[in-house]
């Protein structure tokens, strides 16, 4: 019993921050994602893929998370766009505090798309709350379509599922249409994209999303 009043209590402590989080990409107007897959899902391509297609149209930013190095920063450093890298230490997920306090480091006011590239993992990042406007879930297919029924949680909280590796769909038993239709019992208005990072095979659906999140957005800058 002690144990899950702690745990209730540090959630109590990351929502309150996450409200500020919240309430400052609010008021700049900005889009917030918090983007989460296991290892290896393939985020960090998405990233590049979804940074070099909008970066015309977008200012753009990126915060990664992860548990060591700084690899996947270094490769969002090559856009020249605004990127934080947080190394949790150990720490399966990233929380409010991580976030609040490597917010300094962005403009805000000339921002329109933040991303928060989360510690890879579908159990721990799904409990906190950043102050994100949406989370997005990738998997993969090499990694099997069990995902959702094996961690509902992830997929319950998720606005967006992304189905990544396509391309090699003729090299794994995954089963798009099971994976899918068990997303959507847990999550019935969940949007699905069926993509490959690789080939850019149905990267125009998620693109055109984002693009519109955006420009709902950036209509409530004060």
């Amino acid at each position: 019993m002690t144990k899950v009043k702690v745990f209730a209590n540090i959630l109590k402590a990351n929502d309150t921050l996450a409200q500020k989080n919240k309430k400052l990409f609010q008021s700049n107007g900005v889009y917030t994602i918090n983007l989460m897959s296991s290892p290896g899902s393939g985020k960090t391509s998405l990233l590049e893929r979804t940074i070099a297609a909008l970066k015309k149209d977008l200012n753009i930013a990126v915060l990664e998370g992860d548990l060591q190095t700084a690899n996947d920063a270094n490769r969002i450093k090559k856009f020249n766009i605004p990127v934080t890298q947080i190394n949790t230490d150990g720490a399966c997920h990233l929380d409010a505090n991580m976030i609040d306090n490597a917010l300094d480091f962005y403009d805000f006011k000339n921002l329109e798309l933040f991303v928060i590239e989360n510690v890879g993992n579908l159990v721990c990042p799904a409990g906190f709350d950043l102050g994100e406007d949406d989370r997005v879930v990738m998997v993969s297919t090499p990694e099997g379509d069990d995902k959702p029924v094996k961690y509902p949680v992830m997929f319950r909280k998720a606005t967006v599922l992304l189905i990544n590796k396509i391309d090699l769909l003729p090299f794994t038993n995954f089963d798009v249409s099971k994976a899918k239709r068990d997303a959507l019992k847990i999550k019935p208005d969940l949007k699905i994209y069926e993509i490959s990072c690789k080939t850019g095979e149905g990267l125009d659906g998620w693109y055109s999303w984002l693009r519109e999140q955006v420009k709902k957005k950036s209509g409530n800058r004060l």
